[in-house]
């Protein structure tokens, strides 16, 4: 019998060694891997990195409740993601938030300017026959909006506007489009109201206005017509006037080329952004067009193009254009002379390169499923996020050496096994951090910085609970090793009880949270899981280990486990019986 005990007794031995080879090989793993990924550094977030965050609010129109739903959401947030990205913005960010919500981080860089305008330009993007434009009452404004980035840059003027051109082939140069005022605009706007959703009827109708019109349609001409005359696009309040209205409705809308701003009557939409399969700015060099936006359509949106540039090129200016609708805005009013078919067209109109394809990037990923609303907009410097990152170190700094002060000086020579648990705890968190950057997107911003603060506490707790009850049972008059063994599992359970609590809180707080509060969460949960593997794997063998060594084992005054400083009992001996009598009760305590 003696033989199996002694081969249960080795195993037993080689246990710790193996959880401690077994943590070294992640360890080992996961930092090579960090080093062969090139991310040798925690993706820092917009308060600490500098840039902006914004916070999206999806709103429903009235009767679409329904419409908030989590497939639109996630079509949403690929559409912000494609349009940021196709201007060029590294590692911006783009996710939802909560059931409605989405938050775009954009880093401090190139472009980031135009990106932060275009992500808040969140409308359906339209084609809308062009039935009366004259350029607004107003001074004219200098910086160019974002929404109308994409306008042909040559300058316009009140009776003449240099627009671009619509085509199949491409076009040389703009063709100009005089636009004659007063009565060209109210004949219109009242043939507008004779029509039906197909901008044809508007541009026949224009004949003879009053010849089939209702008293209904006339008041809504009228009123229409109104709009028109008091539209002053010059002021901020009036640029975003036809924001809400329908595709199926006329409105007025406002654009702005070359700093000047022009007011437009628009008929219904003809052509829907989503029509657009995709767009881009090329360089034509074999003409003097210049920068060029070609469009590519799906099947239906090919045809239903073709039919509207048929019926506006045989129209006179302005009717002959269509204007290209983000947001409220025009971001572009083409003119065409014949019908555009065969699925692809081409903007030509002395366009610079950005605003190709600012253009280009609109039409490409224009088309939202929902309606949002700007709650927030946060800009932080990259000087203020690096304060913040320095005072976020310096205080976590202060915790870590409060923590191994307090561990010297109560528990003197077991701190040899808690500071290395706490190292090891610091190491794996720093490298599956700086993994999950490029892996999922995890961005390091100030909260998080305060969960991985709070961690320090979470894991020196463990080790705490550990330590204590090992003393408890020194103090009542076991020796060390067999201590160790009965103390661990008590406390893994007090542990695993302490760790839920913590990582159930995180995971809530995760849930229903938005914005930067989650960065707290996601990293007070992660260390939180990170403790329980160090206290497994790392803490429990190595005290095993050190529990052999004479200076634990003895009971040194400074091993922090000194049966004399805890008060231990006197061990408690077996009596000795003759042979032959009867065996007492043996106290458990004896064995």
């Amino acid at each position: 019998m003696a033989a199996p005990k002694r081969g249960r007794s080795a195993s037993a031995q080689s246990k710790p060694w193996r959880s401690l080879a077994l943590i070294l090989i992640a360890i080992v793993a996961l930092t090579g891997g960090m080093f062969a990924s090139g991310h040798t550094t925690p993706r820092l977030g917009i308060d600490l990195a500098g840039g902006t965050s914004i916070t999206l609010r999806a709103v429903a129109q009235p009767g679409e409740e329904s419409s908030i739903n989590k497939t639109n959401m996630d079509t949403a947030v690929d559409i912000m993601n494609r349009r940021v990205n196709g201007l060029g913005v590294s590692e911006a960010e783009v996710q939802t938030q909560g059931s409605r919500n989405i938050i775009v981080n954009i880093p401090k860089g190139t472009n980031s300017d135009e990106a932060r305008q275009q992500v808040g330009t969140t409308a359906k993007l339209y084609f809308r026959p062009v039935l009366a434009t004259e350029a607004s009452t107003g001074a004219a404004t200098t910086t160019p909006s974002p929404s109308a980035s994409g306008s042909a840059s040559s300058s316009p003027s009140s009776t003449a506007s240099s627009k671009a051109t619509a085509s199949s082939t491409g076009s040389a140069t703009p063709t100009a489009t005089a636009t004659s005022q007063g009565r060209a605009a109210s004949d219109a706007l009242k043939a507008d109201s004779t029509s039906s959703a197909s901008p044809s009827a508007s541009a026949s109708a224009s004949a003879s206005p009053s010849a089939s019109s209702s008293a209904a349609a006339s008041a809504a001409a009228a009123k229409l017509e109104a709009q028109y005359t008091a539209l002053d696009c010059s002021k901020k309040a009036s640029q975003n006037v036809g924001k809400n209205a329908k595709a199926e409705d006329a409105t007025v809308a406002c654009g702005q080329v070359s700093g000047v701003w022009y007011k437009y009557v628009l008929g219904p939409a003809a052509v829907d952004g989503t029509d657009v399969k995709k767009a881009a700015a090329v360089l034509n060099t074999t003409t003097a067009a210049g920068w060029q936006v070609t469009m590519d359509f799906t099947g239906k949106g090919g045809d239903k193009f073709a039919k509207v540039t048929g019926e506006l090129a045989k129209n006179t200016a302005p009717q002959n254009e269509f204007g290209i609708v983000l947001d409220g805005q025009v971001v572009s009013s083409p003119s065409v002379s014949s019908s555009i078919t065969g699925g692809s067209a081409e903007i030509s109109g002395s366009f610079t390169q950005e605003e190709a394809q600012s253009l280009a990037n609109m039409l490409s990923y224009g088309a939202l499923p929902l309606t949002f609303k700007t709650d927030s907009v946060t800009t932080v410097t990259a000087a203020l996020g690096g304060e913040q990152l320095h005072a976020g170190l310096i205080a976590g700094a202060i915790g870590l050496a409060l923590v191994v002060i307090y561990l010297l000086i109560f528990y003197r020579g077991l701190s040899v096994i808690a500071i290395p648990s706490l190292l090891v705890s610091a190491i794996l968190t720093y490298v599956i951090m700086a993994l999950l950057g490029p892996g999922i997107g995890f961005a390091l911003n100030l909260p998080a910085v305060c969960g991985a603060i709070v961690a320090i506490g979470i894991t020196a707790d463990s080790f705490i609970v550990f330590f204590e009850r090992i003393r408890d049972e020194i103090r009542e008059g076991r020796s060390l090793r067999p201590s160790v063994e009965r103390a661990w599992p008590r406390a893994r359970r007090t542990i695993l009880v302490s760790d839920f609590v913590s990582f159930l809180a995180a995971a809530v707080l995760f849930i229903v949270t938005v914005g930067k509060v989650q960065g707290f969460a996601f990293t007070l949960g992660l260390t939180t899981v990170l403790d329980v593997v160090v206290v497994f794997l790392f803490t429990k063998p190595l005290m095993t280990i050190l529990a052999r060594r004479k200076f634990f084992a003895d009971g040194h005054k400074w091993s922090g486990i000194d049966p004399k400083a805890l008060g231990a009992k006197p061990p408690l001996r077996r009596t000795r019986r003759p042979a032959g009598s009867a065996a007492g009760p043996v106290d458990p305590k004896e064995a």
